[in-house]
């Protein structure tokens, strides 16, 4: 009976040895996730026989449990290493279509512009339009748009914020009539084909229509009709605006038809000063190639592009498990879901009780690995006294075969 309740000690600091070799070993392995093995005892009882006379024949390793602890965050200023501050896994799909979970935040894009991790799985995440509002409930393979330019978007709208010179006088009043282009400003506007169109906003004072007010021409060329007209009460505010829209007509070759484009002016203003542009913008853009990413907390994806502009071009989405030890690991910094584990809750970083994501930063292993090497110090001694104890059953066997 000796021998084999010693064997067991010996088999279970086996094992216990190889999951704290196995600890130390991914001490450096990115979301690694530490084990320690679990041990009950193993008792022999008579058929019928109650209370606790049984006697005791070893150990058996129960389990071999994972620590889902926190690991520290470790700052790379990559822009696709992603670290999970808080609860939850990173969905993927396998390269077999089979879903799967990790910690690893170490994201690679390939030629097509899929998301991947070091071992060849997809990352899964929302679709959302422009504005980074999803457009689906359900997961899905993330795709950047890496192999084309985004499409060029035509000018819609043109704002304007300047002020008008209170002390200009009329422009006819005066010999000669002060030049239309006095009091002028340019933007570049675009086509829906990118191709820039500059627009040009001329200002000149007019006899007014309603007394007590200021009142200005605003014409888009040196020499045409007048294309609206702005009107400022005796504080310098905008009392009133008939600027609507202008009409856009593109250059041959082009053909592209003319456009109406909206023109802000509710924040031009007349005072006392020289005549100032504080501000000119316009909503259009030129196609423009990918130039990086960056992941926020919430885990949308901003792409940036050549043409400066930037758009949301997804959001990694996370889940998490009323039992997060029922994972099941396989390898490759990922768990696949068990019946013990549960189904997985799908969610957003930093909602409810998902962790928020730090981008340029990867999770470390939680494994310690001074108590590592206290703990395999420790069963190095167990092994060796269970050692020490068929050695001592080998010696009263002999004795007890010898005597005569």
């Amino acid at each position: 009976m000796s021998f084999q309740t010693g064997l067991s000690g010996l088999n279970a600091s086996s094992r216990s040895l190889d999951v704290i070799g196995n600890n130390i070993a991914n001490a450096n392995t990115t979301g690694m996730k530490s084990s320690r093995a679990e041990f009950g005892d193993l008792v022999a009882s008579s058929l019928g026989a109650g209370g606790s006379s049984g006697a005791g024949i070893g150990v058996a390793v129960g389990s071999i449990s994972q620590q889902f602890s926190q690991g520290n965050i470790n700052i790379t200023g990559n822009d696709l290493d992603v670290a999970i501050n808080g609860g939850g896994f990173f969905q993927l799909a396998l390269p077999d279509g089979s879903a799967a979970y990790t910690r690893d935040g170490s994201f690679k894009l390939d030629a097509n512009g899929y998301i991947k991790t070091n071992s060849g799985a997809n990352v899964l995440g929302y679709p959302t339009d422009k504005t980074g509002k999803t457009t689906s409930v359900k997961p899905e393979i993330l795709q950047l748009p890496t192999s084309a330019p985004i499409a060029a978007s035509a000018t819609t709208a043109i704002s304007a914020e300047l002020n008008l010179d209170a002390r200009a006088p009329i422009a006819t009043s005066v010999t000669p009539p002060t030049p239309r282009s006095t009091y002028g400003t340019s933007l570049t506007a675009y086509d829906s084909q990118g191709v820039t169109m500059p627009v040009n906003l001329y200002f000149s004072k007019v006899t007014p229509t309603t007394a007590g007010t200021d009142q200005w021409a605003v014409y888009d060329s040196p020499t045409g009709a007048s294309v609206g007209s702005l009107v400022f009460d005796a504080s310098g505010a905008l009392q009133s605006s008939t600027m609507g829209s202008l009409t856009l007509t593109p250059a041959p070759p082009s053909i592209v038809p003319a456009f109406p484009v909206t023109v802000d002016v509710s924040k031009v203003t007349q005072f006392g000063a020289a005549f100032a542009v504080s501000n000119l913008t316009q909503d259009g853009y030129a196609p423009g190639e990918l130039t990086g990413l960056k992941i926020g907390e919430n885990g949308q994806i901003t792409a940036r592009y050549s043409n400066g502009q930037t758009q949301i071009a997804g959001q990694l989405s996370l889940a998490d498990f009323r039992n997060v030890q029922g994972l099941s690991p396989i390898g490759g910094n990922s768990w696949v879901a068990s019946y013990t584990s549960g189904d997985p809750v799908l969610g957003s970083p930093g909602v409810g009780k998902f962790g928020a994501l730090r981008s340029g930063a990867l999770e470390e292993s939680n494994v310690d690995l001074t108590a590592e090497l206290v703990n395999m110090m420790t069963a190095q001694r167990a092994y060796q006294a269970n050692a020490q104890t068929i050695k001592t059953q080998d010696q009263v066997m002999s004795t007890l075969v010898n005597l005569r």
